[in-house]
C-alpha cells in the first residue's frame, strides 16, 4: 500500500502508516550496520561495547571511606561490588586493627584496600599482572598506605609461603575453575588457626564439600553472578 493510498483520518489507516515507519527504521538500522562507520560514530560504538565496569572502585568503610579509585578495565577483570564487600566485613565485624591479611588475587586491590581502610597491620597484595601490579604501587602511594605490600607472583606459589594470616582473600578469575580447590587448600597452610578464608566464586560451593577439605562455612552470600563464601578452619 503506497502512503497516499493510506487513509489517516482513519484508526486503520494510522496503524498501517506506524507500521510503515517502523519497518523503515528497521532497515535504516540494517544498512548502518553493514556500512562503515564515520570517525564520530565509530567512537560512539566503542564507547558502548567498551568493557564492563565503572573504571574505579569506592572503598566502603575505614579510614578511607568514600575513597574513589581509578582502575584498569581489563578483559576478565572483575572488582568485588560494592554490595558485597561491604556485607562481607559486616561478616568480619568492620574493624580489623592489628590483622594481617592476604589478598592473593589482588587484581584491582578492591579487597585488599578496603581491609587496609579497615586497620588490618599488614596486608600483602598478591598479583602476577605486571600491568595491575603497577597499578596496585600507585594506589598504595596514593594512600601513603605503609601496611601494604604489594608484589607480583603466583597466586598459588604465595599462599604456600605465607602463615599466620588473620584472613586470606581469594578472588581468583572465574574462568580458572581449575585454581579454585588448590588455592582453597593452599590457603588452608597460610591461615591461622581461627582465621578466616573469603572465597568469592562463580558456583556455590556445598557445605559437604568445605568440611571435606577441612573447612566451615561460617556465611555465604548469592548477588548476581557472585557467590560470596567466609570459611574457617575446623
Amino acid at each position: 500500500m503506497s502512503r497516499s493510498a493510506i487513509k489517516l483520518h482513519t484508526p486503520a489507516g494510522r496503524k498501517a502508516l506506524d507500521k510503515m515507519i517502523q519497518e523503515g527504521e528497521r532497515k535504516a538500522h540494517e544498512l548502518a550496520a553493514t556500512m562503515p562507520a564515520r570517525p564520530g560514530a565509530k567512537a560512539a560504538v566503542v564507547a558502548k561495547t567498551a568493557p564492563a565496569g565503572s573504571g574505579e572502585i569506592r572503598i566502603i568503610g575505614g579510614q578511607w571511606r568514600r575513597t574513589r579509585l581509578a582502575v584498569a578495565q581489563k578483559p576478565g577483570l572483575r572488582p568485588t561490588p560494592d554490595r558485597v564487600r561491604e556485607t562481607l566485613f559486616n561478616w568480619l565485624g568492620q574493624d580489623l586493627t592489628n590483622w594481617k591479611v592476604l589478598d592473593a588475587f589482588a587484581g584491582t586491590g578492591a579487597l585488599g584496600l578496603e581491609a587496609a581502610s579497615r586497620g588490618a597491620a599488614s596486608v600483602i597484595m598478591n598479583e602476577q599482572d605486571a600491568a595491575l601490579v603497577q597499578q596496585l604501587q600507585r594506589l598504595q602511594q596514593k594512600l601513603d598506605a605503609r601496611m601494604l605490600k604489594v608484589q607480583r607472583g603466583d597466586a598459588l606459589s604465595c599462599l604456600k609461603t605465607v602463615t599466620a594470616q588473620d584472613l586470606v582473600l581469594l578472588d581468583p578469575p572465574f574462568d580458572l575453575l581449575e585454581v579454585f580447590e588448590p588455592a582453597l587448600k593452599a590457603a588452608m597452610g597460610a591461615v591461622a588457626d581461627g582465621g578466616y578464608i573469603y572465597l568469592e566464586a562463580p558456583e556455590a560451593w556445598s557445605e559437604e564439600r568445605l568440611a571435606e577439605m577441612g573447612l566451615e562455612l561460617h556465611r555465604y552470600l548469592k548477588a548476581g553472578a557472585v557467590h560470596a563464601h567466609l570459611l574457617r578452619k575446623q
